[in-house]
């Protein structure tokens, strides 16, 4: 099992660091910011897709463990499930937080900063340490 929180661990903190890096570069302007090689319409659409996959993603990785598939997984192969989900979950939040700070360095859009700001507070409600993984794969044994 510490290997799999270790490995959790860094799929929690890759996304914050990239996101980091990306702030640094584009404040200190080694990426330029401000991006229009896109036009209005390619934004909007961009803007979309980005808000409903964000909207989407946040209750889904909260919820992933409740749903009936993952509990079986979870309880047939314990290690295997909470790395395999566990994973999931964080890059489901983790992906959408790199991809909207790059965008909003990218467009100077706020509505792309404002989703990444909501999924990094989403984080630490995932968060993988070894006694929440612990107990999200004990869990079933006591129900």
């Amino acid at each position: 099992m510490d290997n799999v929180v270790k490995t959790l661990k860094v799929c929690f903190f890759a996304p914050i660091v990239i996101a980091l890096i990306l702030v640094v570069l584009y404040e200190t302007e080694m990426m330029i910011p401000g991006f229009n090689g896109f036009s209005t319409q390619a934004w909007f659409i961009i803007l979309t897709v980005m808000e409903l996959l964000t909207i989407a993603v946040i209750p889904a990785a909260l919820y992933l463990f409740k749903i009936k598939k993952v509990k079986e997984a979870l309880k047939a192969e314990p290690v295997a499930a909470m790395k395999k989900y566990g994973v999931m979950r964080l890059l489901m939040l983790g992906l959408p937080l790199v991809a909207n700070t790059d965008l909003y360095y990218m467009s100077m859009n706020v509505a792309f900063g404002y989703m990444a700001i909501i999924l990094l507070l989403v984080l630490p409600f995932v968060y993988p340490s070894k006694a929440r993984c612990e107990e999200e794969t004990n869990f079933l044994e006591n129900k």
